[in-house]
């Protein structure tokens, strides 16, 4: 490991995955998962171990593999943030509360499966202002979900920076303006 893994608090990755344990969104840091379906399969393992426990209300604490795992569910997705085994919990159940909070804010309150999936931009984004590399950037929701709105709707941007949906959304707009000359 590098010098700023060893001096900064690091995550090995973030998940988010739905009530049957099938992944929203997820992002690893770590080259403890070399391939897909070894990471499918860690996936598996945290849900099996984690979906007859109680993480609605607050965030609960698990080892699993030489890892720490904090965990959240909120109807039906399930918020996991994994650490090595040296890692603060206590920064760890704040990397996960500032995911949580920061999708809340995006999807208005409205944290379900389907509507993480009509916004599956905004919640990759939530992961890109988290973390790089493992290294922790940001935790306040507040800041992280401001920083993906204003990403989000940037129409002034180069096509090949926005998400489909903006870009099909700055097209519709052009088209119209196009045709009401």
């Amino acid at each position: 490991m590098s010098l700023i893994h060893d001096i900064c608090p690091s995550i090995k990755n973030i998940l988010l995955l739905d009530s049957e344990g099938k992944r929203v969104a997820v992002k690893y840091y770590s080259d403890g998962w070399p391939t897909n379906s070894a990471k499918e399969a860690y996936e598996k393992s945290i849900f099996t171990k984690t979906q007859k426990t109680n993480g609605r209300n607050e965030a609960e604490i698990t080892m699993l593999e030489n890892s720490i795992i904090v965990y959240k569910f909120a109807q039906d997705l399930h918020f996991f943030v994994t650490g090595g085994e040296d890692e603060n919990e206590l920064i760890l159940a704040t990397v996960l509360q500032g995911f949580f909070d920061a999708v809340g804010l995006l999807l208005r309150g409205n944290v379900d499966k389907k509507e993480a999936l009509e916004n599956l931009d905004l919640i990759l984004l939530c992961l890109d202002e988290i973390a790089d590399g493992g290294i922790i950037l940001e935790t306040d929701a507040n800041v992280i979900a401001g920083k993906v709105a204003s990403n989000s709707i940037d129409a002034g941007a180069p096509l090949s920076e926005q998400t489909l949906t903006q870009a099909l959304a700055t097209a519709r707009e052009h088209l119209t303006r196009s045709l009401l000359k």
